[in-house]
């Protein structure tokens, strides 16, 4: 067999380990990159991103030997056991707002698992991921394992989720594109599908809440990356005695952004990806002010270069509205939580990263062996 297929589990562990290394060393160059081709703070790229996807390739090397089946008791002579075995080829899709945090959070379980990937970047940032292809040659993984394919979704990422002999797709982008990846893999060869789709996720705060840490956490929670984030609280309900004082508080602390180069000191906020999501978030601004939010600050664009827009916070937001609805995150949209209070008993958050995140990326096999005589 290939190099790859024939290699041990802790080799595999030993390559990413030396691919962790190599991104620590070119940490500065990535984040660099990130800023430049996204519009992310270089801080923020630097520190969360970068550190981000040091640890995760490092846990998933740690991995890499410690993925096993069992031992199965059964009825007479035979001798039975599971392998946890890699799926195969896996097609890999990632989004334009965490370029390199998605291209490790996909790549790095599943080569740990002993799975090959085929990565489509996005068309708007594939510079951290053309650079990424040169540091896993450096580490010296073997041809073929890592293929990056940059291209536009209706061809390349097309390509990959109707491909024969791609036995898995994880993506993580719009619900819209979602549905058409099951779709095709359904229309092929039913090859394994694991989403990261959409949301508009609501920060519920009650009365009891200590109202600065409330307002500073709301607020990093939305305008981080400028809003361009999948889990982005762009929803915020607020218990009815503090709602007022908490909308007052939170115009005060919009209209002390810093926007500008990403790239430069002190700045706070980046422009928008491109022009297509500058437009988007501009005219569902223009909805909130239409169906009735009103618009404490902000709602437009800032500056007279580049895709900025104002930090913006709507208040007397409904349930019915697009701008309580439609993922494009960008302003705070502050309802009253009167009746929501009422109603929710339990807030439960589960993540599928870590050791269940690793069961994505392989199929359990159970082999079974007559033998002579078994002990019990």
């Amino acid at each position: 067999g290939s190099p790859w297929r024939t290699m041990d589990a802790s080799e595999r562990g030993r390559l990413l380990n030396k691919l962790a290394d190599l991104v620590e060393r070119d940490r500065l160059t990535l984040a660099t990159m990130e800023a430049i081709d996204g519009g992310k703070l270089f801080s923020t790229a630097y520190l969360m991103d970068l550190g981000a996807c040091i640890k995760t390739i490092r846990y998933c090397a740690g991995w890499a030997d410690k993925i096993h089946g069992r031992t199965v008791p059964m009825d007479g002579n035979f001798f039975t056991f599971t392998r946890h075995e890699p799926v195969g080829v896996c097609g890999q899709i990632i989004p334009w707002n965490f370029p390199l945090v998605m291209f490790i959070w996909k790549i790095a379980p599943a080569l740990c698992c002993g799975n090959t990937v085929v990565v489509k970047p996005a068309e708007q940032t594939p510079l951290s991921a053309l650079y990424m292809g040169s540091l896993i040659k450096e580490a010296g993984f073997p041809p073929g394992v890592v293929n990056i394919v940059p291209g536009f979704g209706p061809t390349a990422g097309a390509a990959i989720s109707h491909h024969m002999d791609i036995d898995k797709v994880a993506f993580t982008g719009s619900t819209e594109v979602g549905k058409l990846i099951k779709e095709a893999a359904g229309k092929t060869n039913l090859k394994r599908v694991t989403l990261e789709l959409g949301g508009k996720s609501p920060n519920i705060i009650f009365a009891d809440a200590d109202l600065d840490e409330a307002v500073e956490f709301a607020h990093i929670g939305l305008f981080y990356h400028q809003g361009q984030c999948c889990i982005a609280g762009s929803r915020i309900f607020v218990e009815e005695p503090i709602y007022d004082e908490f909308v007052r508080r939170s115009i005060e602390r919009a209209k002390k952004y810093t926007l500008g180069d990403p790239l430069s000191p002190g700045v706070q906020q980046g422009p928008q990806i491109d022009k297509e999501q500058f437009q988007k978030i501009l005219d569902l601004i223009e909805s909130g002010k239409k169906e009735g939010a009103k618009l404490e600050c902000g709602g437009g664009p800032w500056g007279n270069k580049g895709y900025f827009i104002q930090p913006t916070v709507f208040s007397n937001v409904t349930d019915d509205m697009r701008i309580a609805k439609e993922e494009v995150n960008k302003f705070l949209a502050v309802n009253t939580g009167d009746f929501l209070f009422k109603c929710v008993y339990k807030i439960s958050i589960q993540k599928v990263k870590g050791e269940y995140g690793l069961q994505e990326y392989t199929e359990v096999k159970t082999v079974t062996i007559k033998i002579p005589q078994k002990n019990s």
